[in-house]
């Protein structure tokens, strides 16, 4: 049996449309429900969500336990990359006494009504927040081996480090952890256990990109693989890292067995390095807005971007187009946003694609014949903003 706890929310997004109930705990429970072990859930369960908790027990034959409440809480995406908004605000969610859950193999997630507090043989700890993470063993936590995985983000939080390999340090010594999986976003993970040296993990390349849910997916598939399975924690997280790309490129739950994710997953990253250009017209508050959340969406991921609007700036043609194609000449790819039939986007594109550098462009509500030039020249055009982002981070590798 594995004993998954966390959170069971409603999540939307505006684009691509959305609107389920899942969580992290809810999630991870489907993905792991065709791998024929028993699966035991602890969650928070709200009234208004019982249609969801319905739909776990008899499409999946997965039964909640835990507390119950009259109202559930709202994750509202923007697009699959964003921060949500949360109802009700974090701040004025009711605390419940943590859910005590024991069992040889328990995957925990943080979660906002509380924590869990477990105790088992083989544990995997997922903080599951970007504002208040917190560590493992606060809350009585006990595990005779723990994994904990997280981002960059989450380990600066609970770190107080900057450093990749200052964070894990960290996390091994203070948490007394076995294993640390520190993901790395379109760059893979690295998977540190205690005396040895870290292994890279790639990611694993797909057509589309859904990210809500993803590290709920890695979570689940690297506690299946490594705690229940006993695989080598390398071993398991690149299993994991294939599921989360299977998950990403189809929204599809549960995982397909271990042979089929290796067989459909297998395009590695291998990333190398380099720098963006931003290509994008940025003349109104929407082109702004567009702008703006693409370069933040990339620096968050600690890729290099050229953007002329931050790195130029405004001003006469005579002077900007030619700061403008010097940075470009610097970049090793260039992101194209194609919304709108900017002339001086289309420009851009036409030069990169001179100079052979690789283009990535999204482009939403544009006429099939503008697009004639750009697609029969190479490039590769998207209609979904968060695939156009990772596909340009890969296309860096």
């Amino acid at each position: 049996m594995i004993a998954i706890t966390g959170g069971v929310y409603r999540e939307s997004c505006i684009e691509p449309p959305w609107d389920d109930i899942f969580g992290s705990a809810g999630r991870a429970a489907v993905a792991l429900a065709n791998y024929g072990e028993k699966i035991a859930l602890y969650t928070v369960r709200a009234q208004t969500f019982s249609a969801g908790f319905k739909n776990l027990a008899t499409a999946f034959g997965i039964e909640a336990l835990g507390p119950d409440v009259a109202e559930g809480i709202e994750f509202e995406y923007m697009h699959s990359l964003g921060t949500p908004r949360i109802t009700p605000r974090p701040d004025a969610i009711r605390q419940h006494s943590p859910i005590e859950v024991e069992g040889e193999v328990v995957l925990r997630f943080g979660m906002l009504e509380g924590s869990a507090k477990v105790a088992g043989r083989r544990a995997v700890y997922d903080p599951q927040s970007a504002f208040d993470p917190r560590p493992f063993h606060e809350n009585g936590s006990t595990a005779e081996t723990l994994a904990v995985i997280l981002n960059r983000l989450e380990g600066r939080h609970l770190s107080g480090c900057s450093k990749p390999a200052e964070i894990v340090e960290h996390i091994l010594a203070e948490w007394n952890a076995d294993v640390v999986v520190l993901k790395l976003g379109g760059s893979g993970a690295m998977v540190h256990i205690r005396g040895e040296t870290p292994v890279p993990v790639p990611s694993y390349r797909s057509e589309n990109v859904w990210k809500i849910g993803s590290g709920d997916v890695f979570s689940a598939a690297f506690t299946y693989f490594w705690g229940k399975l006993g695989r080598h924690a390398e071993e398991a997280a690149d299993l994991a890292s294939r599921a989360t790309s299977y998950y990403c490129g189809t929204r599809s739950l549960p995982l397909p067995p271990e042979q089929e994710l290796r067989k459909q997953v297998s395009d590695a990253v291998k990333p190398r390095g380099g720098k963006v250009y931003l290509a994008a017209p940025f003349f109104n508050l929407a082109e702004r807005w567009v702008v703006e959340e693409v370069r933040e969406q990339l620096l968050h991921m600690e890729v290099e971007v050229f953007s002329p609007l931050h790195d130029v700036g405004v001003g006469p043609g005579d002077v900007v187009a030619k700061e403008d194609l010097e940075g470009l000449d610097e970049c090793s790819v260039v992101l194209a946003i194609l919304n709108g039939g900017d002339a001086g986007t289309v420009f851009e594109i036409g030069y990169a694609v001179a100079k052979g550098i690789p283009v990535i462009a999204l482009a939403q509500n544009v006429r099939a014949e503008d697009l004639k030039m750009p697609v029969g020249t190479g490039c590769r055009v998207y209609e979904d903003l968060v695939t156009a982002i990772y596909q340009t981070v890969w296309a860096e590798a």
